[in-house]
């Protein structure tokens, strides 16, 4: 299965030992770890090296494919819309940047100089793709099963969060405003606190002719569909369950 991965493997040498035990799994190949934790960032300083894309390709249907079957187990007698809307909840990129957090993926990533400076171990698309990477990387390791065993450990504390409604905030915040003939909701960014593996953001929605509304997560999105929640609710709308994965 390496076949699937051409060129010269990364020779960095890292204590991978940490992240092992958070992924709970020891790789028999530690060249395939790194691949997966090589951003392309990091060709603009070795050519020659490694990343992970292709793996990414695979991680995402490697999660794809196990979150389908927890979703047919744990909502028997769910419509299909219901299982395809928590399934985009728990497979998204906030969610996969979530998780990689909880494992403090950022601190492994193998990025260029300027990426690394720039923010990259938390950009919530690196770490997403990473996640999937790793994914990938445990199921061209240890097969299957290990990959599905990852993926339910992993995923357990986002799979207890309670689904979003039929629309999530954000999204009915932007029709409210378009039926009032409102300009669209504007969002931005307050301040983001606390270490790099549990972010706190705070967000603030702005829609020309009424207040702002502000909101708080662990992620940018979570902390703007609070902003438009509170606007919601605010101004007698609906109830919205926040969609905080």
């Amino acid at each position: 299965m390496l076949a699937y991965l051409t060129g010269r493997m990364i020779k960095k040498n890292k204590d991978l030992k940490a992240l092992e035990t958070a992924l709970g799994y020891k790789f028999k190949s530690h060249d395939l770890l790194r691949c997966a934790l090589t951003h392309s960032s990091a060709r603009s300083v070795d050519a020659d090296t490694d990343d992970n894309e292709r793996l990414e390709f695979i991680g995402d249907r490697v999660l794809g494919l196990v979150m389908a079957e927890l979703l047919g187990e744990t909502m028997p007698t769910a419509r299909e819309g219901d299982l395809a809307r928590r399934f985009n909840q728990l497979v998204r990129r906030e969610t996969c940047a979530t998780v990689a957090r909880q494992i403090n993926l950022g601190r492994y990533l193998i990025l260029s100089p300027s990426e690394s400076d720039n923010g990259g171990r938390d950009k919530d698309t690196i770490l997403a793709d990473a996640m999937e990477a790793l994914l990938a990387a445990i199921f061209l390791d240890g097969g299957f099963p290990k990959a599905r065993a990852t993926v339910r450990s992993l995923w357990e504390p986002q799979c207890r969060q309670p689904s979003c409604s039929d629309q999530d905030a954000k999204s009915a915040l932007q029709e409210w405003a378009q039926g009032r003939g409102m300009p669209l909701p504007r969002y931005v960014e307050i301040s983001r606190t606390g270490p790099d593996h549990a972010p706190v953001f705070i967000a603030e929605v702005q829609i020309d002719g009424t207040e702002p509304g502000r909101g708080e997560g662990p992620s940018k999105r979570a902390a703007e569909q609070a902003a438009a929640s509170s606007v919601l609710q605010r101004e007698g709308v609906r109830r919205v369950t926040n969609d905080n994965a």
